[in-house]
């Protein structure tokens, strides 16, 4: 009984340090929205550098498929931490000074736009050749055949893998913490070293409201993967026409 007792008011996770985390309350929350916002930010960039280098790599164009390969084997093989410390502290003494928002953004954007252009080049090459010389034999160029053919297809099988690295990517927006760029990770960490040393409830709602972020896109990522496995199933299924089953096709 004491030692139940014990836990309520004076252990990790005691009555008065909740207390004090829900007067804290919008101190988190104003971190949950710098989260959300460099999520936001930094997946569309991720997006777009993903696309263009997912396209370079699978072109005609030798130089093009080289340039993709460094930046895609730099950032997946050098942790994101150095490279945040690398822009935060050693850009500096060449005149290049970024604020931290901006920073974790950019950071965090540039690194994961490395894994989206592997998961967009695997798309693109899942696709089978045949869609392309055919495209091009109805005298489509190789622009209009990518954009009108061959993406509409890989951003179908492509969304599951994702909505995986969306979700790596929200995670690792905690890196901002490390240079006190405001997000929950940070707030959190903070409200905890301020003399309650409160890390149990800081840490468990932080990392509460990182699962709010992350569950709905895994759950989303793998229903639509099913949807995709159960449709190729069912093409591939024996005796089956594909005329008959409009989603054989698409």
């Amino acid at each position: 009984m004491q030692a139940v007792f014990d836990f309520f008011n004076s252990g990790p996770f005691a009555l008065w340090r909740w207390q004090r985390l829900f007067m804290a309350s919008p101190e988190f929350l104003a971190g949950f929205g710098i989260t959300i916002l460099v999520s936001i930010l930094a997946l569309l960039l991720a997006l777009i550098l993903g696309i263009i280098f997912g396209l370079f790599s699978t072109s005609g164009l030798r130089p093009l498929k080289i340039l993709s390969r460094i930046y895609v084997e730099i950032f997946q093989n050098t942790p994101l931490v150095v490279q945040v410390f690398f822009v935060y502290n050693a850009l500096p003494y060449v005149g290049v000074k970024l604020d931290v928002f901006l920073i974790g953004m950019l950071c965090v954007g540039v690194y994961h736009g490395a894994y989206v252009a592997e998961v967009f080049r695997a798309g693109i090459t899942s696709i089978p050749k045949g869609q392309m010389e055919a495209a091009r034999s109805q005298g489509f160029s190789y622009v209009q055949a990518m954009r009108y053919i061959i993406l509409p297809q890989t951003i179908i099988i492509v969304l599951p893998p994702l909505g995986n690295q969306a979700v790596n990517l929200i995670k690792n927006t905690s890196v901002l913490a490390l240079i006190a760029g405001g997000d929950l990770m940070y707030r959190a960490d903070s409200w905890a070293s301020n003399g309650t040393l409160s890390y149990g409830p800081a840490y468990l709602i932080t990392g509460v409201f990182y699962f709010i972020l992350c569950f709905p896109l895994v759950n989303w990522a793998r229903r639509h993967e099913m949807r995709i496995k159960s449709r190729d199933s069912r093409a591939d299924a024996p005796g089956r026409n594909p005329e008959e089953n409009p989603e054989a096709g698409s």
